[in-house]
């Protein structure tokens, strides 16, 4: 059974995903977070398939806290899309507010190259 929480998490993500859609030139930067994890995609959302996928599970060998950890995996995604000639993306939050772990993902991806 859902939650409040979770149905409303859902009408914004719906919200959010009306709005916005990833193309091959321009994907979408789609994130979500778990209790212990933050993975990140970019989503062609035109075909169906993810360009490029990361998480802070595969920068685990670094040392931080969690928000530290989803700023590196931010960089670390960028850095991987840029050499796959991705410069630009949609950002989508998938109903979490753009807020610690989501905001730092963000701002590493912006540091790493990524520009939206």
């Amino acid at each position: 059974m859902a939650t409040n929480k979770d149905l409303r998490r859902s009408k914004i993500k719906k919200a959010i995903r009306g709005k916005i859609a990833g193309t091959s030139a321009k994907p979408r930067l789609s994130v979500f977070r778990s209790n212990d994890n933050l993975y990140a995609q970019l989503i062609d959302d035109s075909t169906g398939h993810t360009l490029l996928s990361y998480s802070t599970k595969l920068v685990k060998e670094e040392t931080g806290t969690k928000i530290d950890l989803s700023k590196l995996a931010g960089k670390k995604l960028a850095e991987k899309a840029v050499e796959t000639g991705i410069s630009t993306v949609v950002f989508d939050r998938n109903g979490y507010l753009y807020h610690g772990r989501v905001k730092a993902l963000a701002e590493g991806a912006r540091e790493g190259g990524l520009k939206f």
